[in-house]
């Protein structure tokens, strides 16, 4: 490839050649390049018809090329808006700790927005992990997550209602573990979790600016204070923006000789 002035835009650009090397990886080459190089985390990439006019290949080479960067997670495709770069991943060891706090420590500026909050019967297994009678009521909470503007996560929650009486009342779009400690002196001390990983829905995919299908995290958590259930919460987490980090033993402790109490994703 040899770099030649482009007299629309000025700066050189790189000229794919014939040979051995096919044109779509020489393209992925020069898109690696600028995402690593040039351009900000979160930077929109030109389109497939720009980049086809500037480098003279045809829309579905481009394809290929921008295709085998999404894959590699360098570039990310968002519906509706085009490619973008990725931004470096949010790393969580698992604990558990308050989203906002989290984002705060990492230099990164949280948001969170507050899409659905109500007084309802939960489903029967969150009646069971919460320790309710059938056919009561429990705080429902369903929220954005937020860092430096980019979506990073969409909860769905449910909170004890005799242990958090006039929660809805509240300001729910700040760290929920602070509010609870403020507010009730409830102190979430232990959990159990389950992580598994799943493709996003409409709804959740809208939510994250990803495409229906696309995968994400999913962290679904029963927290307890004093013994007593107070939080089930189900979070979906970007898969391109998030990682969780586990110390592994060889030879773990028995089952029930847990002194510290299991570690569990803090997202609040």
């Amino acid at each position: 490839m040899a770099d030649v002035r482009d007299p629309a835009t000025g700066p050189p650009r790189a000229v794919l050649r014939d040979g051995p090397t096919p044109k779509h990886a020489q393209l992925r080459e020069i898109l690696r390049d600028l995402a690593r190089s040039e351009l900000l985390p979160g930077s929109p990439v030109p389109s497939e018809r720009d980049l086809a006019a500037r480098y003279g290949v045809s829309r579905l080479t481009v394809r290929e090329a921008v295709g085998q960067l999404v894959a590699e997670g360098l570039l990310v495709r968002v519906r509706g808006k085009g490619t973008f770069t990725t931004r470096p991943r949010v790393e969580s060891q698992l604990h558990l700790a308050s989203f906002t706090e989290d984002m705060r420590r990492r230099g990164m500026r949280p948001e969170t927005v507050l899409l659905e909050a109500a007084a309802t019967i939960p489903p029967p297994g969150t009646a069971e992990a919460l320790g309710l009678a059938p056919g009561r009521a429990a705080h429902w909470l369903y929220r954005l997550r937020k860092a430096d503007g980019a979506p990073m996560a969409v909860e769905r929650g449910w909170y004890h209602a005799d242990v958090l009486p006039g929660l809805l009342d509240h300001d729910l779009t700040d760290s929920l573990y602070s509010l609870l400690a403020r507010e009730y002196d409830v102190h979430l001390e232990r959990g159990t979790q389950t992580v598994l990983a799943e493709g996003a829905d409409a709804e959740t995919a809208r939510l994250l600016g990803v495409r229906p299908g696309s995968p994400v995290l999913v962290f679904r958590r029963v927290s307890t204070a004093r013994g007593t259930p107070v939080e089930d919460m189900t979070s979906w987490y970007r898969g391109d923006l998030y990682q969780v980090t586990m110390q592994l033993d060889r030879n773990p402790e028995p089952a029930g000789h847990r002194p510290g109490g299991p570690d569990t994703g803090g997202n609040r």
